[in-house]
């Protein structure tokens, strides 16, 4: 078994290979072209494995090294930098110390989102920074009509008018961009059994469903619901020392899955009266946020079970049941598939 570290940039890769017993077989840095990165795996036969850290360039590396059947790992990058401090650093230092590192399974592996679902999901966060902007863009229109102690575009002074028509047209175009992206996911996505499960769950919509589906990826993966809620960000941190607890926020995990989770919670305490009593009663006695998080934390555990078992919604929120079920209306169809 031959060990490769690869530390991948925009214009180099470092490639540091080693094989069982930590000898260096081969190293080099190449220049990020698809010939030269095969040309070196090819000229290294036989069980193959290599690290990666998790940056935002690795899809075309994978792709690239499934085809020369080479295991690829997504290293955390995080807590890789926690492991591989050193005091000297460049790039041919951090691809040897990557290779050791996998030769003696010590990488922390960060999840390496599967084929099917990468696409759909970049689009879907591709959409969330559309309707970020397009509320700018709503935003500003608003600061420029308070501005001028307007009610319309049509009272503004020439130039304002102007600003006024661009941020109007801008907003027009993201809403444009934003329901065609929605359009091809629910292509994608609607008739899957898990979403049509997902979405029967209080204050979880379509969109909603698309983010849970597409960030989770693979519900098995999460060993435990407490896993879960960490990985969405639903329990804070600790950091205790000296006999004293304290919590922390942390900005590990997922923050889509946060937010999402987060909008369901708001949604379903507005439109489920059982709900919104259980979350009236922890405002009473813990504060609005941490009863909103708590909300959100028993959906999450919601959805992993649905998830888990491939079981429909049972109706049951906090150990109690809901009176007001979701009407018969798309995306939900009458019988979730089991």
């Amino acid at each position: 078994m031959l060990y490769s570290g690869l530390d991948l940039h925009k214009h180099t890769i470092a490639i540091h290979t080693v094989d069982a017993v930590g000898t260096c077989v081969r190293r080099t840095t190449l220049p990020t072209e698809r010939v030269a990165i095969a040309r070196y795996f090819d000229a290294l036969p036989g069980p193959h494995r290599a690290v990666v850290e998790s940056t935002g360039m690795w899809y075309w590396l994978r792709d690239l090294l499934v085809a020369q059947h080479v295991d690829l790992r997504l290293g955390h990058a995080k807590y890789l930098k926690a492991i591989s401090y050193a005091k000297v650093k460049t790039d041919a230092i951090d691809a040897a110390t990557l290779a050791q590192l996998l030769r003696a399974e010590l990488i922390p592996e960060a999840h390496m989102i599967s084929d099917a679902q990468r696409e759909l999901r970049d689009c879907l966060r591709a959409r969330l920074i559309l309707v970020t902007r397009a509320l700018q863009a709503r935003r500003s229109m608003t600061v420029l009509l308070e501005k001028y102690n307007v009610a319309t575009p049509e009272e503004l002074p020439a130039l304002p008018r102007l600003q006024a028509d661009l941020f109007l047209a801008q907003r027009t175009l993201l809403l444009t961009q934003i329901r065609r992206i929605e359009a091809e996911l629910r292509g994608h996505l609607v008739d899957r059994p898990d979403l049509q499960r997902l979405v029967w769950i209080p204050g979880i919509g379509a969109r909603t469903a698309y983010t849970l589906l597409l960030e989770i990826d693979d519900i098995h993966r999460f060993p435990s619901v407490r896993h879960f809620h960490s990985y969405c960000r639903l329990v804070p941190g600790s950091q205790d020392s000296g006999g004293k607890t304290r919590h922390k926020r942390s900005k590990d995990g997922n923050r889509y899955l946060k937010i999402a989770f987060h909008h369901a919670a708001i949604r379903a305490v507005q439109y489920f009266p059982e709900i919104r009593a259980v979350y009236q009663d922890w405002a009473r006695r813990k504060g609005t946020p941490i009863a909103r998080a708590l909300v959100a934390k028993e959906l999450a555990q919601i959805v992993f079970f649905v998830l888990t078992k491939d079981a429909p919604y049972n109706d049951r929120f906090a150990s109690i049941t809901l009176t007001q079920r979701k009407p018969l209306t798309w995306p939900r169809r009458a019988n979730p598939p089991a």
